[in-house]
C-alpha cells in the first residue's frame, strides 16, 4: 500500500512539474508575442497579402531594393535551425549565425539594446508560430552597395553594440520608456535624419528627417516646434500612441501603421512609460523667424486663394478659425505639425487624404478625403500656405512646384 501511494504521489508530482513547465513556456511565448508587437516585427517581415513573418516584403532604399527575410521556424528557409544564441547574436550584433553582415535596414543599431531575456522570449514566440517554406528573395542593390563588406565601414561610423543601460538618475518608468523607444520600438529609424550613407549620428538622434523613398517627414521628437511632446499632457500622449487620436493631434501615414501594428497592443504601463520618456526628451524650441523663398506678392495671392479653398473644402471639419473638432478632426490653429519647416506632410494630407488607424480604442476612425483630383497644384499650394500662416501659425508659404512634386509620391 505504501509503495503504491509513493508511486502515485511521485506521478502526481511529475505531472504537476510538467504542467508548471508548460505554463512557464506558455508565459514566455505570450511575452515574446507581446515584445514582437512592441518591436513591430510584422511591419517588415510580413509582406502584403503574405504569410505571417514569411518575409519577402520589398524595402526600397536609395541604394536599391532589399527584401525582408523569412523568420518563421521553417528548417530550410526560415530560422528553424537557429538556437537562442544565434537569434540573440543577430539582434545584438547585426550578424547572421555564420558571422555574415546584415544590412542596417534591419534596425540592429536599436535592437542591440534588447536584453537577453527579451530576445529569448521573442525567439520562443517565433519558434511557436506556423512555419512557412518560402525562400528568401535576393536583394537588388546597385553597385557597389551589393558588396556586404561595405557594411563594415557603416558599422564603424554608426553602430555601437551593447544592451540598454538604465540611467540611475532617472525613474524606473522613464528608463522603461527609454528602453522601448530607443530599443525595441526603434523610433529613431524614422525620427532621426539619415545622411547620404544611410546612417544617423548619435548627436542627431530623434531630431527628425525625411523618410527615404516614402516622402513623409518624420518630425523631431526633441523639438517642441515639431513633434516634441514637452507641452502635451501624459494622457494626450498615451491616447495618441494607443488609439491614433488625441485632443492634440491625429496620426497619419507611416505612423498610423506603427500604431495599428504595434503601439495599440502595448499595456497601459508601457504606454505611459513611453509617454514619460518622450515628454522628458522634448526641448523648448523658439520658433525661428518666418522666411519664405516665395516673393511677397506671390505669397499674398496664394494665401488669399487659400482662404477661399479652405472655407469651401476644409472649414466644415476643421472650423472657420482652424479650431477643429478634436479628437477626430484635429485643430489646425497652433498645430505644430502644420507649422514645421518641412511642409511635406500637410501637402500630402491635402493631396492624398488619410485615415488614422483602426484600433481597439478607436475602431471606426474618421478620415480625410483626398483632394488631388479636385484641386490644382496652385490650389493645393494655396490652401497649405493659408493653414500654415493663418490664426497665428508661424509656418511659411509653399509653392505649386512643391505640391506638384509630391503628387507622384508613393502611397505606401
Amino acid at each position: 500500500m505504501g509503495s503504491k501511494l509513493s508511486i502515485t504521489l511521485f506521478a502526481l508530482a511529475a505531472l504537476t512539474t510538467a504542467a508548471q513547465a508548460q505554463d512557464k513556456a506558455g508565459d514566455i511565448i505570450a511575452r515574446g508575442e507581446y515584445l514582437a508587437r512592441a518591436g513591430d516585427c510584422t511591419a517588415c517581415h510580413t509582406a502584403p497579402e503574405g504569410r505571417l513573418f514569411a518575409g519577402g516584403r520589398a524595402m526600397p532604399t536609395p541604394f536599391g531594393t532589399l527584401y525582408t527575410s523569412n523568420i518563421t521556424p521553417d528548417a530550410d528557409t526560415g530560422i528553424g535551425k537557429w538556437s537562442a544564441d544565434d537569434f540573440y547574436k543577430t539582434m545584438h550584433s547585426g550578424r547572421f549565425p555564420d558571422g555574415g553582415l546584415i544590412y542596417p535596414a534591419m534596425p540592429f543599431a536599436s535592437y542591440t539594446k534588447v536584453t537577453r531575456a527579451d530576445s529569448d522570449a521573442i525567439f520562443a514566440y517565433l519558434r511557436a508560430i506556423q512555419p512557412v517554406n518560402q525562400k528568401n528573395k535576393p536583394h537588388e542593390l546597385r553597385f557597389p552597395y551589393d558588396n556586404r563588406q561595405l557594411i563594415l565601414g557603416w558599422r564603424t561610423l554608426f553602430f555601437s553594440e551593447g544592451e540598454f543601460k538604465p540611467d540611475p538618475k532617472k525613474s524606473a518608468e522613464w528608463n522603461r520608456g527609454a528602453y522601448l523607444v530607443e530599443g525595441l520600438g526603434h523610433c529613431g529609424m524614422c525620427h532621426s535624419p539619415i545622411n547620404a550613407l544611410g546612417g544617423t549620428s548619435q548627436a542627431d538622434a530623434f531630431k527628425g528627417g525625411l523618410i527615404p523613398m516614402q516622402n513623409w517627414y518624420a518630425p523631431s521628437l526633441t523639438s517642441n516646434r515639431e513633434a516634441g511632446l514637452g507641452d502635451w499632457s501624459i494622457k494626450d500622449i498615451t491616447d495618441l500612441l494607443q488609439t491614433g487620436v488625441s485632443m492634440r493631434g491625429v496620426v497619419y501615414g507611416p505612423m498610423a501603421e506603427v500604431v495599428h501594428n504595434s503601439l495599440q497592443y502595448l499595456n497601459d504601463e508601457d504606454t505611459r512609460a513611453m509617454a514619460v520618456y518622450l515628454k522628458g526628451i522634448a526641448e523648448p524650441s523658439p520658433p525661428p523667424p518666418a522666411s519664405s523663398t516665395l516673393p511677397t506678392t506671390e505669397s499674398s495671392l496664394l494665401i488669399s486663394l487659400g482662404k477661399t479653398v479652405y472655407d469651401k473644402s476644409c472649414a466644415s471639419c476643421h472650423g472657420l478659425q482652424g479650431e477643429g473638432k478634436p479628437p477626430h478632426w484635429p485643430p489646425l490653429a497652433n498645430n505644430q505639425s502644420i507649422e514645421m519647416q518641412s511642409a511635406v506632410n500637410p501637402i500630402r494630407m491635402v493631396l492624398n487624404g488619410g485615415y488614422p488607424p483602426g484600433t481597439k480604442g478607436n475602431p471606426m476612425p474618421y478620415g480625410m478625403p483626398p483632394f488631388a483630383g479636385l484641386l490644382s497644384d496652385n490650389e493645393v499650394a494655396a490652401v497649405v500656405s493659408y493653414i500654415r500662416t493663418a490664426w497665428g501659425n508661424r509656418g511659411t508659404p509653399v509653392s505649386a512646384r512643391e505640391a506638384n512634386e509630391l503628387r507622384s509620391a508613393p502611397l505606401n
